[in-house]
């Protein structure tokens, strides 16, 4: 099978319903974040700071030639702007299937305002409830022409409970091995 990469904004769960349906499917799991620091020896936000986003992205796309070359059987969780760089969405595009995470802006602000995402990510710790979600809002808005490339689209709503988040990974298991086996 081709590899699954799951895009989206952040916040829609691509880790937290990547882990579970790899899962689900036998397969193998790649948080792409994760994946480029162990390799560099570094956190994101650390290549970020001492090495700028340029050399962040270059990063990035070659993690994800790496990735995909590995074969199927992969589950790839991508950053939030992986799509955005040029190539990538279409090299994701022919080298397997990309899934398009959608949620309301809602759910995602819900999901971002909690502590240990704040902690997470360090662009949200000073922004106000409703900063976060007029900056959903924008982001979203602005990516969606980038993530409307994506072979498929999934909702990603229902990932608020253990019980959920088995539930959506195994519907979105099904969706992707009845897609695999008409190609």
């Amino acid at each position: 099978m081709k590899p699954v990469f799951l895009i989206g904004y952040m916040g829609c769960g691509k880790t937290t319903l990547g882990e579970p349906l790899a899962r689900i499917m036998g397969w193998r799991f790649v948080d792409l974040d994760k994946y480029i620091e162990d390799k560099e020896g570094k956190t994101a936000k650390e290549i970020f700071m001492t090495c700028g986003e340029a050399r962040f992205r270059e990063l990035e796309r070659e993690a994800l030639e790496e990735v995909a070359a590995a074969g199927g059987d992969t589950v790839v969780a991508c950053g939030g702007g992986t799509p955005l760089q040029a190539g990538n969405m279409e090299l994701m595009n022919r080298l397997g299937v990309t899934v398009w995470l959608t949620t309301s802006v809602e759910r995602i602000t819900s999901r971002l305002v909690l502590p240990e995402q704040r902690s997470k990510r360090p662009l949200l710790s000073g922004m106000s409830d409703s900063d976060i979600k007029a900056s959903v809002a924008r982001g979203i808005e602005a990516r969606a022409p980038f993530y409307e490339k994506a072979k498929l689209q999934f909702d990603s709503t229902y990932l608020e409970s253990e019980e959920e988040i088995h539930a959506t990974a195994q519907q979105l298991s099904t969706i992707l091995l009845t897609l695999n086996s008409k190609h």
